[in-house]
């Protein structure tokens, strides 16, 4: 059975993004689990529960966090297992101040980050590190890219005809 994915959220209100991530997971068939841990209001749930993510089944963290995005760092800082951090586009500076608050992480507690709200990619990354033991995982990868090259071929091919149309 695949590790489990474990998708930690600063905040309700991240919701809206983090269902992404989860439906991306599904479409994998990866099991997750959903959690709200802050890491300013609720320090050392987010602490435990990332001390016991991999003896409880986990292989992977997603952390999605907004304004001061620190939690993504405290999970990491309690764990060796992979952590992922979404910057969460939640303030006036349009999620920019989470992106620097999650990619700009001290040596020895990395925080892969990927796009202000791209939890889609954090999702496909979370299953590419879990298919580096996992063949079915990784052939599903595989058909994941022929279908995106496919998708993009036929728009590609429905473009030139509409161009040669015009002329």
């Amino acid at each position: 059975m695949s590790k489990k994915v474990a998708v930690i959220m600063g905040s309700d209100s991240d919701l809206p993004i983090v269902k992404q991530a989860v439906q991306k997971l599904k479409e994998f068939n990866v099991p997750f689990e959903v959690h709200v841990m802050s890491a300013h209001r609720t320090p050392e749930d987010a602490a435990e529960f990332s001390k016991h993510a991999q003896e409880n089944g986990f292989g992977v963290i997603i952390s999605a966090a907004g304004k001061a995005a620190h939690l993504g760092g405290v999970l990491a800082a309690h764990t060796t297992l992979p952590v992922i951090g979404i910057p969460i586009k939640s303030s006036t500076l349009d999620g920019l101040d989470a992106l620097l608050s999650t990619v700009q992480m001290p040596s020895g507690i990395p925080v892969a980050t990927v796009a202000i709200d791209g939890s889609v990619n954090a999702a496909i990354l979370a299953v590419q590190i879990l298919a580096l033991s996992d063949k079915e995982l990784s052939d599903k990868l595989v058909d994941m890219k022929k279908q995106m090259s496919e998708s993009v071929k036929a728009k590609d091919k429905k473009i030139s005809q509409e161009i040669n149309n015009l002329i």
